[in-house]
């Protein structure tokens, strides 16, 4: 296993809290969150699969839908996820727009009857990829607070020093990568045609990485001016382990009713590199000139990058989903689904995180989520639509800050052959600090997804 130096270990949080990039609270939060990406289908209904099954998507919501199948499949996912960040500093706007393209998952059903009992009719295996969460976005900022906090000059010899404390400018551009990929092996079986029980294992792969780059343009009493540059990086790996289980039961057979239980997401080790280190006062690589001087500050001359590495641990919420759908025969479905998710039980452990998770318990809630789906079929062609309501866990959050998505799709069924095509937009606002411990307001961020995805499906 790779070797882990746990330099400032102790430090680690509070350097991470006085920084430009995501501080652990943040990357909690992050870390925890769902795009619910899937099949064609599934998002075209809105994820509302708890009491439906019959997608391989659906095991991540509920496993017991997995026995829903008639026979065995195979599915791929294709998904193209266009992004536009609005920021506003100060009065000042700009808008930043990214596309990106990504294989979000890959499925498998394999159903077999049952040899030993008459009552449980039928048992399927499920195999499931997808991406729970994509870090792919960039945003740049830009704009006057009328706040200079790179007042000096290292390397200035004058008695008395020269002081650039008028802000003319500040520039910040930020950039995350990476995903929290899963991978969901579900087991389900049909009790006397009417439950549905099944369980799902599910291991967590995690990659993320974030280069933030600050800069700020001030000028002193005499017109003398300075720029100033600090970079920060992280990069973080993982993985993690979480159950879940769930049943459907058959009331009808014009209505059904689900209830499933995802336990936390164990993140048992997660290793992030990062130049957030005090390094001669500066949390960062940092770059200093000013225009009455020759020399150049630059505290990672002579390649000198300091860095830090440390291993911790993460919990994130468990969910509890409870789910009702009407079928009206071979025409069509409507289906809800209703999930809470305790984000204030988030812990972060392995250094000192005492600040971090007393604020999880103080400042974060148990959120309640809506997912609304509707399928109607006209022969071999299907016509879907869907609609999702996400809270946001923060108390202080307002409206606009929970996440509202509408979603739309179409399918066709060949026979053996089913190919499906959805399309999902989504919005919510949110803020950057990008001057944590200063009183410089944070921007606010308008975010846009809209995301076009497309199912091909084989019955075996």
């Amino acid at each position: 296993m790779k070797k882990i130096f746990t330099i400032a270990a102790l430090f680690a949080a509070t350097l991470m809290s006085n920084s430009q990039s995501l501080g652990y609270q943040d990357l909690g939060i992050l870390f925890s969150q769902d795009t619910q990406n899937g099949s064609a289908r599934f998002t075209a209904l809105s994820g509302a699969f708890g009491a439906l099954g019959g997608d391989i998507s659906a095991i991540n919501v509920n496993p017991a839908g997995i026995s829903v199948f008639k026979n065995s499949i195979f599915t791929g996912t294709f998904n193209s996820r266009n992004t536009e960040i609005t920021t506003n500093y100060y009065g000042n706007s700009r808008t930043n727009q990214d596309q990106f393209i990504n294989l979000s998952h890959a499925g498998a059903v394999l159903v077999f009857d049952s040899a030993y009992s008459n009552e449980w009719s039928k048992f399927a295996i499920g195999f499931n990829y997808r991406i729970t969460k994509d870090f792919n976005e960039d945003f740049s900022i830009q704009g006057n607070s009328g706040i200079a906090t790179f007042t000096e000059y290292p390397l200035d010899n004058n008695s008395p020093t020269f002081l650039y404390n008028i802000a003319d400018e500040q520039r910040f551009s930020n950039t995350t990568s990476g995903e929290l990929s899963e991978l969901n092996i579900g087991f389900s079986s049909v009790y006397q045609n009417k439950l549905h029980v099944g369980l799902a294992l599910n291991f967590y792969d995690l990659n993320f990485s974030q280069q933030s780059t600050l800069t700020e343009f001030n000028s002193d009493a005499n017109g003398n001016e300075l720029d100033a540059n600090l970079y920060q990086e992280n990069f973080t790996t993982g993985t993690g382990f979480s159950l879940n289980a769930g049943f459907i039961y058959k009331a009808h057979q014009n209505f059904r009713f689900g209830l499933s239980y995802q336990t936390p997401t164990w993140f048992t080790e997660i290793i992030e590199e990062s130049n957030i280190i005090n390094n001669d006062g500066f949390n960062g690589d940092t770059e200093i000139v000013v225009s009455n001087d020759n020399l150049i500050y630059d505290n990672t001359a002579g390649g000198y990058f300091p860095s830090q590495q440390l291993l911790y641990r993460l919990k994130t919420p468990s969910k509890l989903t409870a789910s009702a759908a009407l079928i009206f025969g071979k025409n069509g479905l409507l289906s809800f689904d209703y999930t809470n998710k305790s984000y204030s039980k988030i812990k972060l452990s392995g250094a000192d995180f005492s600040s971090e998770n007393q604020s999880f318990q103080n400042n974060f809630k148990n959120t309640n989520n809506f997912n609304v789906g509707t399928e109607w079929r006209f022969d071999r062609l299907s016509v879907r639509a869907g609609y999702r309501f996400e809270e946001n866990p923060n108390k202080l959050a307002v409206e606009t800050n929970n996440i509202e998505a509408y979603s739309y799709g179409i399918g066709y069924n060949f026979g053996n052959f089913k190919l499906d095509f959805s399309y999902s937009d989504n919005n919510k606002t949110s803020t950057y600090n990008m001057y944590p411990g200063f009183n410089v307001k944070a921007t606010n961020l308008t975010i846009d997804n809209s995301v076009f995805t497309t199912t091909v499906t084989i019955s075996l």
